[in-house]
């Protein structure tokens, strides 16, 4: 319970003129986002204040998924992984609203096409977020520098305070 009432003070007060708190939750089919999305909820339902919950999956493009064996091998792929990329972003949706209907907390649940770091901070600008959460695969140092963190960049470039949640470690 700490732990959200630290979040609801780093993500500051709310501007003049407006009524709520905004939280965007950035997600994706993993269990590090899962986690990221039940926390998210959970500051929510406890927050003692008007909040809304914005919860933003990026559906990369299936180009971007699909690069070797040519033109020809890429046509065909291209509606295998495209339909593959429908289905994940479908169970995610239905992962995110089934949480927040268990917990009695209405969010509105986007689904924008586009590389996740960038969809992600630009949903934090369309809904004038004043809290981001998002989560942490826990990828080292030489592991992030190669393949990049959707956490990192947002906690550079978001421009409200970011939550990074953590997996938990598993018990022994």
């Amino acid at each position: 319970m700490a732990e959200t009432k630290e979040a609801a003070a780093a993500a500051g007060p709310v501007e003049e003129g407006r009524s709520k708190t905004v939280v965007v939750v950035g997600v994706d089919d993993s269990d590090h986002s899962y986690s990221a999305l039940e926390w998210a909820v959970r500051h929510v339902a406890t927050a003692g204040v008007a909040t809304e919950l914005v919860v933003v999956h990026a559906k990369q493009a299936a180009s971007s998924v699909v690069t070797m064996g040519g033109a020809a091998v890429a046509g065909d792929m291209v509606r295998y992984v495209e339909e593959d990329l429908r289905k994940r972003a479908d169970e995610v949706v239905e992962k995110a609203r089934s949480l927040c209907v268990a917990n009695s907390v209405e969010g509105v649940v986007e689904v924008i096409d586009g590389e996740p770091r960038h969809v992600i901070c630009n949903a934090v600008e369309k809904h004038g977020a004043d809290l981001l959460v998002v989560g942490s695969h826990g990828y080292g140092a030489i592991k992030r520098a190669f393949l990049g963190s959707v956490s990192d960049y947002c906690a550079h470039h978001a421009h409200c305070s970011v939550m990074i949640v953590k997996q938990p470690k598993p018990k022994k």
